[in-house]
């Protein structure tokens, strides 16, 4: 067996290759199959470029199934062939230049999903331009047959009335089937190709009457056209039409009916020319199958199914209609562990699984993608069938599906959406079908939820407060509020926590506990980080400047959050002490929160970058201590110098007189951190009975609302002024 291609170049001509070889006995070429791998080679290379572009251009996928139909590559199994090549071999080949993912590795498991969704959306496209180009040099052919069959009218018209020889020699030696008939319609005449497009017997065509050969799917007009032409009111008229052969299998014709007068203009005869477009309507049929099915399930695809959606919601305002929208729960596990054709092989299954929950009349069922699946119902009373639907989907899935020798549990999440027709687009009946089924995913799966309109606002806000958040980072639409941090033996401001807020333009100041998760998802939660950082420390410096030190002789200190993500971030330490240094602050007024649970379990990796810091003169406060699970002995281990507890234990002290439970609690957690040489910060203090309290039992600073609530940097001043008079 060869070596795999080393360069990209080989890949692609490896890929040329076996799509030459595939073709070649199926083209009707005059070239060997070198010349004709070597025609398409441009081809390949389009694909190739396709694949590796993020925005996907359609025209030229199209454009090359269209070459394929100028190299004659016209038989339905050309096509076929190459979509199958395409489907096996474009990203095995041509997937090379894939971006690293987010663990930093080529070609991960994201890019290859992305190509492989990339890819059959080449096919489609492909196989698009493939239809378009054969269509038109369809047309081009019965534009041409049209002139011959024009000028077989012609002809045979002069043969009439000149020469009966030379008509008999037009009539029988011509390529299309040619038939004469009276005005009453019986057949008088048909030459040699019309009985054959009949099945070869002349007397099953000869005295018949015109009027007999009716089909199911004529359309109303071809008779009414017939009988304008018999009246002497039309000359010709052209149409599709089929017939019923003796046999009882069906012909599809090109029809063109022509009226023949006499030397005086009298209507006397009619000629009829058939082309035979049997086996193009069937190759049509099968091209129009293969763009609107899935080609593993067999469903119908994303194309199909928004056509029958659109329908339902086009079907007025009397009409309902119910979806589903099914995605598998863990189906990526099944993938990663037992490889991808036994995940093709389940998808299947649940296919065929689905298949048989809708079979009542209104009812489909067509994969989107992946391990989506939609079920659409329309009736009068969709908001009953619907439900009932889902059940009987939950339930097909119930029972497990064997793969491989392993029987695999299958779990799946359903949005259900339902209502009137005329109220919403299909894009918008779609988007909320996939927001409820997520909601239905994350309440733990295995279960269908029904369409909430304020939980889909919620849902789209959220994604546009994602998609806006790093323009507001360059906008500068982000400021800090400061919440001061009080010593609690004095009263005197010791410094503050640094709070970052965001002025959305249409929604106003939005808290960080809704745009900070979304920062840590997206990954800005680095660069805003940062931002906040770099606020904070020139912000401490100015107080140091304007207050110097406390009553204790040192700097107002700032706080400020550091998220699990900035703890992985490698430049930490550096962006940290840069940030320091150009500043011109000293590390000890800078003091760094982490949550309790970004540190439960950390290993020496995660806290080297803490340990070097603590080791600067930075200030490391255990944030939210109490509400993880951490082993107390941990403590000696991570490298902070503060403990922050959190408000939930200064609840219980609001009133007097205070949970004993809660006064044990925190004077036991007071007692070990001193033994350890940690200071407390308890947050949340909301009354003198809370701070009178917390200072009886030792704490060393606090903050909350009965001090001051999170405000603009200079109010700190003052605060911090009137504790220096």
């Amino acid at each position: 067996m060869s070596a795999e291609p080393d360069g990209p170049e080989d890949r692609l001509r490896r890929f040329a290759t076996i799509w030459s070889r595939a073709l070649y006995p199926v083209t009707a070429t005059s070239l060997t199959r070198p010349e004709f791998e070597s025609q398409l080679l441009p081809l390949a290379r389009q694909l190739r470029q396709d694949l590796a572009e993020r925005v996907f251009r359609a025209a030229d996928c199209e454009a090359v199934g269209a070459a394929l139909v100028a190299t004659h590559c016209t038989e339905p199994e050309a096509l076929s062939r190459t979509l199958d090549v395409v489907d096996a071999y474009l990203v095995l080949y041509c997937g090379e230049e894939a971006e690293p993912d987010e663990a930093g590795r080529a070609g991960g498991v994201g890019e290859r999903e992305e190509l492989r969704a990339r890819c059959s959306r080449i096919q489609h496209a492909v196989a698009a331009g493939f239809a378009r180009a054969l269509r038109e040099r369809t047309r081009a052919e019965q534009e041409a047959i049209s002139r011959a069959a024009l000028e077989a009218r012609g002809t045979v018209a002069e043969a009439l009335h000149a020469s009966e020889a030379r008509f008999r020699a037009v009539f029988h030696g011509a390529a299309i089937g040619i038939g004469i008939a009276d005005l009453e319609g019986t057949v008088l005449e048909v030459n040699d190709a019309l009985i054959r497009m009949f099945g070869g017997l002349e007397h099953q065509l000869r005295g018949r009457n015109v009027a007999e050969w009716t089909h199911p799917d004529d359309s109303p007009h071809v008779w009414k056209l017939y009988e304008e032409l018999v009246r002497g009111d039309r000359e010709h008229y052209r149409v599709e039409k089929a017939f019923y052969r003796p046999d009882g299998t069906v012909l599809w014709t090109n029809l063109t009916v022509s009226l023949l007068r006499d030397a005086d203009g009298v209507p006397q005869y009619q000629l009829a020319l058939m082309e035979d477009t049997t086996e193009r309507r069937l190759l049509n049929l099968r091209l129009r199958y293969e763009a609107t099915h899935d080609a593993l399930t067999g469903l119908p695809n994303r194309t199909l199914f928004f056509e029958r959606l659109e329908k339902a919601l086009a079907a007025g305002e009397s009409a309902r209609f119910g979806l589903c929208y099914l995605d598998l729960d863990g189906f990526k596990t099944v993938n990663d562990s037992l490889g991808h054709a036994a995940g093709d092989r389940l998808l299947v299954e649940v296919a065929d699984r689905l298949q048989s929950c809708a079979t009542a009349p209104g009812e489909m069922v067509a994969r989107l993608g992946g391990d989506e699946f939609v079920a659409l119902t329309t009736g009068p009373d969709t908001e009953h069938e619907v439900d009932e639907l889902a059940g009987r989907i939950m339930h097909a899935l119930s029972t497990p599906i064997r793969v491989e020798g392993r029987e695999l549990t299958v779990r799946g999440s359903i949005g259900i959406v339902e209502g009137p027709a005329a109220e919403r687009g299909a894009a918008e009946v779609l988007r909320s079908a996939d927001i409820t089924m997520y909601r239905a995913k994350h309440a733990g799966g295995n279960r269908y939820e029904l369409a909430d309109p304020e939980a889909d606002a919620r849902a789209i806000t959220r994604h546009g407060l994602t998609t806006a958040l790093p323009v507001a980072l360059e906008r500068g639409e982000f400021f800090i509020e400061y919440q001061p941090l009080v010593h609690l033996g004095d009263g005197s401001v010791r410094g503050a926590e640094a709070l970052v807020r965001w002025l959305h333009p249409q929604h106003g100041v939005i808290s960080p506990d809704r745009f900070i998760p979304l920062a840590e998802h997206t990954g800005l939660i680095v660069p805003l980080g940062r931002w906040v950082l770099e606020e904070s420390v020139r912000q401490a410096r100015t107080w140091e400047a304007v207050t110097g030190a406390d009553q204790a002789g040192l700097p107002l200190r700032v706080n400020v959050n550091l998220s699990p993500c900035q703890l992985t971030h490698p430049g930490l330490v550096s962006d940290t002490v840069e940030i320091l240094e150009r500043a011109g602050l000293a590390p000890g007024a800078l003091c760094l929160e982490v949550t309790e649970s970004a540190l439960i379990g950390a290993d020496d990796d995660l806290l080297k970058p803490l340990r070097r810091l603590a080791e600067m003169g930075v200030d490391i406060a255990l944030d939210d201590f109490g509400t993880g699970y951490s082993n107390l002995a941990n403590l000696r281990r991570l490298p902070v110098s503060v403990l922050k507890l959190d408000r939930a234990f200064t609840q219980g002290m609001q009133h007097f007189p205070a949970d004993p439970v809660d006064l044990k609690i925190v004077e036991g957690i007071v007692s070990l951190a001193h033994s350890l040489d940690l200071a407390v910060t308890v947050e949340g203090v909301e009354t003198g009975a809370q701070a009178d309290q917390l200072r009886e039992l030792g704490c060393d600073t606090a903050q909350g609302w009965y001090y001051a609530r999170p405000g603009p940097p200079d109010r700190l001043h003052e605060l911090a002024l009137a504790d220096a008079t």
